[in-house]
């Protein structure tokens, strides 16, 4: 849909600001609507199917809660408006305003703006809504870090997309695979938040950073005094997450002793705490995650195949970002807009030349590394848009990729090249590579064994 064809609703208790919007747009959108009171868009809502809701941040209004955008904001969501809403800040509101993104706002404009910037700030909203709306969901991370949204155009993730729409409603458990920063974490969460225990708790445990000591304390908790550190009562993470949904990341890092334990659970849906002989009967939806590909995860020496097949219902594989085409473009530019905003710089665009450099990397720390690689160009730009030159990425993940340019000088590699190249050099006849060699075909071919030739 484009913007021609958009129907808008301007809220702001500011005259002026709702003037200026509906002058503004008057002529570029089908339709412009306004009003000062927030207590009255729902019956606004409930009259006309909005495109666009734009949202001022704070009103003098009977509700009273210091950020009113994000209040009225909720509420657009409780009633089950599909309009796109896009936050009007002040400055001194921009870290609410980046909470109203992780709270489902489309986007924020920051007062004073300029027209086109605003008029290119509800294009996109519009674009993203369809966009959204074709590939089935877009998904909010509730997680600390700033811009984390699981959004891709790309056939890898509308397949995603599709899954977690057929899946997310059942009590199936789901396996998650892929590389570290992938977003593994938001997947898991967006299983949840589609799921029928939405409302319940979701609870993310990093298995794999726990001690032999610590795995069973932490995942079916405690009483005081069971160990020397027990100081009181613990509820462990299975009954925390009792009802709603566990997320047990890094899986493939436990150890064959933790797995049996977490076997015992899954198969009498029962806990016992540390010091108790009392089970307690849990009724959790289990996602798992792991970097590791399944054929190395189905090694019977390091993991269990009927733990496998226990947590392993459907299976999620999260593709590298190399191999999501223009996804990379998509999700930089929309953290050069999270992060233009948070450090109040105006590099929010890309000149050519760093598009063409984005797309040109191959990202070993996935999105993560593309995330933490545009805050940096971010705060260091000093242009009006990011330069190829502003891209410099991350050195520890290069580091991974570099390939040893030190020489192997030890007996054993210079003997098994030297036969190799001896070998070669006979077209593989072994009698006449032994000659050259000064060895019998015998001493030889042990040599071709022990090198494994």
């Amino acid at each position: 849909m484009g913007l021609k064809n958009a129907s808008i609703l301007v809220i702001d208790d500011d005259q002026d600001v709702l003037t200026a919007v509906r002058l503004l747009l008057k002529t570029e959108a089908s339709q412009v609507v306004t009003e000062k009171n927030p207590e009255n868009i729902r019956s606004m809502l409930s009259k006309h199917p909005y495109d666009i809701v734009l949202l001022d941040m704070n009103f003098n209004s009977t509700i009273n809660t210091g950020n009113e955008g994000l209040f009225w904001l909720k509420k657009i969501k409780e009633f089950g408006s599909e309009a796109a809403v896009v936050m009007i800040t002040a400055y001194g509101d921009i870290d609410l305003a980046v909470r109203s993104l992780k709270e489902g706002a489309a986007d924020f404009v920051v007062k004073p703006w300029h027209n086109e910037k605003l008029i290119g700030t509800i294009k996109d909203a519009l674009k993203r809504k369809e966009t959204n709306k074709n590939a089935s969901i877009t998904i909010t991370s509730s997680d600390s870090v700033i811009g984390s949204e699981l959004i891709g155009e790309s056939e890898a993730m509308r397949d995603i997309f599709y899954k977690v729409e057929k899946i997310a409603p059942t009590d199936a458990n789901i396996l998650i695979l892929g590389e570290n920063g992938t977003g593994k974490d938001l997947i898991a969460k967006a299983i949840h938040q589609k799921s029928l225990r939405s409302e319940k708790s979701f609870i993310k445990v990093d298995v794999g950073a726990l001690t032999e000591t610590l795995f069973e304390s932490e995942l079916f908790g405690h009483k005081k005094g069971a160990f020397t550190d027990a100081r009181e009562d613990r509820v462990g993470r299975f009954e925390a997450a009792n009802s709603g949904t566990l997320f047990l990341d890094e899986i493939g890092n436990i150890t064959l002793h933790q797995q049996a334990k977490l076997l015992s659970v899954l198969q009498n849906r029962q806990i016992i705490r540390l010091g108790t002989n009392q089970s307690v009967p849990i009724d959790i939806r289990l996602v798992c995650a792991t970097n590791l590909p399944l054929a190395e995860l189905a090694n019977e020496s390091r993991f269990r195949k009927d733990l496998i097949y226990r947590i392993n219902t459907v299976e999620i594989i999260v593709p590298p970002l190399r191999k999501r085409g223009d996804d990379v473009i998509l999700l930089a530019k929309h953290f050069a807009r999270i992060y233009s905003a948070k450090y109040l710089k105006p590099a929010n665009e890309f000149e050519p030349r760093a598009l063409e450099k984005l797309k040109q990397y191959h990202f070993p720390g996935n999105v993560r590394e593309l995330q933490y690689t545009i805050e940096r160009a971010v705060i260091m730009s000093e242009s009006e848009k990011l330069q190829a030159t502003d891209l410099i990425f991350s050195p520890l993940e290069s580091a991974k990729d570099m390939p040893d340019d030190t020489p192997d000088f030890t007996l054993s590699t210079i003997e098994k090249n030297t036969i190799l190249k001896v070998i070669e050099k006979h077209n593989g006849n072994i009698s006449k590579a032994a000659k050259e060699l000064g060895l019998t075909r015998t001493a030889l071919y042990r040599r071709l064994s022990k090198y494994d030739i």
